[in-house]
């Protein structure tokens, strides 16, 4: 059934991308301000942007009517697709698993997401463990498998984790969902220094580990044939993370814990990319700025946990203020339908600018994703990952038209509601044959035997 389904949905699904000009637009780049003009798609790529453009012959014709082009809106902290519990939180470490081998495509979330104009996400792996899984990046191509929805090339990540989320989690002393019996003892740790330890001892093993392949790398560049070293793949990420090959994404809260795990990385030499949620980020701003990370934070959550009880809608504009690279992120599959909106707001609590607000959903997630060379403006040879908007986009009246990615339309709001009927018809029609399959099976059930009883 779910093959058949995929087969389906990739028969309806955009096969490549086609030259597209989007004529008459308010085209807001990000980048360098808002031109009136066109855009031009050429080979799923921005060819041109400007109030003049060369025209490729045969060019299909979008005309905006006076309505707004962005850049598609990326996510830089989302579930969606995780198939299954996103938290492997039988372990503290849990660094050996990867949500990539999880993500269902056919996951209703992710043509959500795309309606609301979201054309890329950081799926993550939950917040249960100091160390989680592996993360993954992707491009919402509604109707393709698993594998063609993984942005190519994006540098991979990995989840850490601080305060109440991983202390409590098996802990049934911390109020966590796990039970203690004779056998399976609360899990290790249970207090905020707990969590720093298992960080510290993680990243002990793994500099040792990544000692013992560098010997060897070493032996066989002079040409000696050594035994490699035994590969541990809980080691392995966070010897990425190491060598810089591996972004971390750490869950946090508190101000303490985030100058803790700064300092934990500056002793073992990485660095963090992103703190995630970060709600008291404004108090730490230039230590998080020195360090190098940037801040993906909600725009007006707060309160909804201890943790979060300091939290402030300013959080965004004070930590971009104070020179770190900050978005706004969902961690919720509804929220994320509407993130322009979430940008909106940052005008109002911290005085933003429009160009400074439409980043926190653009421009700046892509920073730290390391895609910004691909997605997060519009400007000449970055992919065609485009949203049409009737109305001003950072209004709570705004709704997507169209959505462009890789130069090719996936969504479109026109076919949409045009398509409704006869989809109604088609589920009616569904409905019916299965009535007509079941009452064969409740008559054999009502002549005897167990459907008697």
């Amino acid at each position: 059934m779910r093959k058949g389904i995929l087969i389906a949905l990739a028969a309806v699904a955009p096969l490549c991308a086609e030259n597209i000009v989007i004529r008459n637009a308010n085209i807001m780049t990000v980048s360098h301000g808002t031109v009136k003009g066109s855009v031009v798609v050429k080979d799923g790529k921005i060819a041109a942007v400007g109030e003049k453009v060369m025209e490729p012959a045969g060019a299909t014709i979008i005309d905006a009517g006076g309505q707004y082009v962005i850049p598609g809106i990326i996510d830089c902290h989302s579930h969606i697709g995780g198939d299954g519990s996103i938290n492997e939180g039988s372990v503290s470490v849990s660094s050996m698993v990867d949500i990539r081998d999880i993500i269902n495509p056919e996951d209703v979330s992710i043509y959500r997401a795309l309606a609301g104009g979201v054309t890329t996400a950081n799926i993550l792996h939950g917040s249960a463990n100091s160390i989680g899984g592996q993360t993954v990046v992707l491009k919402m191509r509604w109707g393709k498998d698993a594998q063609q929805m993984v942005f190519e090339g994006a540098t991979p990540g990995i989840k850490f984790a601080l305060g109440e989320n991983p202390k409590r989690a098996g802990n049934p002393v911390g109020g966590g969902r796990g039970a203690a019996t004779p056998t399976t003892p609360a899990r290790y740790p249970s207090t905020r220094m707990g969590v720093e330890d298992v960080i510290r001892e993680a990243f002990t093993e793994a500099k040792a580990y990544k000692a013992s392949w560098d010997d060897y790398n070493g032996l066989v560049a002079k040409g000696e044939h050594p035994l490699p070293p035994r590969k541990d793949l809980k080691l392995e990420a966070l010897k990425e993370v190491l060598e810089g090959k591996r972004y971390v994404h750490s869950h946090s809260y508190r101000a303490d814990e985030i100058l803790m795990l700064i300092r934990v990385a500056d002793e073992f030499g990485f660095k963090i990319r992103t703190f995630q949620h970060v709600l008291e980020g404004y108090k730490v701003a230039k230590e998080i700025a020195a360090h190098g990370a940037g801040g993906s934070t909600f725009s007006d959550w707060w309160d909804y946990k201890i943790e979060a009880a300091d939290a402030i809608p300013y959080n965004a504009a004070l930590m971009m203020k104070k020179g770190v690279i900050a978005s706004l992120n969902s961690d919720d599959a509804e929220l994320m339908r509407h993130l322009n909106t979430e940008a909106g707001k940052t005008m109002k609590y911290g005085g933003a600018t429009e160009d400074e607000a439409l980043a926190m959903v653009t421009l700046n997630p892509a920073k730290q994703l390391g895609i910004d060379n691909r997605v997060g403006s519009i400007d000449v040879g970055k992919d065609a990952d485009l949203v049409i908007y009737d109305k001003y986009p950072l209004s709570d009246y705004a709704k997507v038209q169209k959505v462009l990615i890789d130069g090719a339309v996936y969504f479109d709001r026109d076919k949409e509601i045009s398509a409704q009927t006869q989809k109604a018809a088609e589920k009616q029609k569904l409905v019916e044959k299965l009535k007509q399959q079941a009452q064969p099976a409740a008559g054999r059930g009502g002549r005897g035997g167990r459907g008697g009883q």
